[in-house]
């Protein structure tokens, strides 16, 4: 297999890869990561992370979409791996951009299936439903989880609305944990 090199290919405005031989482009696009805000009684079910990046700290149950998986199957999928909880979706909350690292996140609002049921699953240390004040916010792992618990809380219970965004000052993903964002406002 013959190395591929960057350039601008016919056609296009982006550097791109591309194999020297046989002139294929190989895109790299951002990947889309899929995951739930899940409510039980007004409390939100958080998992602690056992893996890297961020282990150790707090997120919502979320990763990243399999090929031949719907943004729907793979965040049911994601709740089962990281929280054993089989969840039932109420729609998009919000979608996120975080253009630093080529991410697109679809966050959606959710609710167990049945009773609420969940356990630790093989990438979490912990899982624990959380009331809204008991919310570790100092060790929330991402800024979009801050993004989509904020989105949570405006939403409320009722019927969603149009799915959330970046915030305004980060329109881009670009901003890591400061400020504001680390203190849960």
């Amino acid at each position: 297999m013959p190395d591929f090199i960057r350039r601008v290919p016919d056609g296009d405005n982006r550097e791109r890869l591309v194999c020297p031989d046989c002139g294929h482009v190989a895109y790299e696009n951002p990947k889309v990561v899929v995951g739930s805000v899940v409510v039980a009684n007004g409390a939100l079910l958080m998992c602690r992370r056992a893996i890297d990046p961020r282990r150790g700290f707090w997120t919502l149950p979320a990763g990243y979409l399999e090929l031949g998986e719907t943004v729907e199957e793979g965040a049911r999928r994601e709740a089962w791996e990281e929280a054993r909880a089989r969840i039932a979706l109420d729609g998009i909350l919000g979608v996120f951009s975080i253009s630093r690292i080529g991410q697109v996140q679809v966050i959606f609002r959710a609710r167990f299936e049945g009773v609420p049921a969940y356990a630790t699953g093989e990438e979490s240390l912990d899982v624990r439903l959380f009331r809204p004040e008991e919310i570790p916010w100092s060790e929330i792992a991402f800024p979009s989880v801050h993004w989509a618990l904020d989105a949570w809380r405006r939403a409320g219970a009722g019927p969603l609305a149009a799915p959330a965004r970046n915030p305004e000052q980060d329109p881009r993903g670009t901003n890591g944990l400061s400020g504001s964002v680390a203190a849960g406002l």
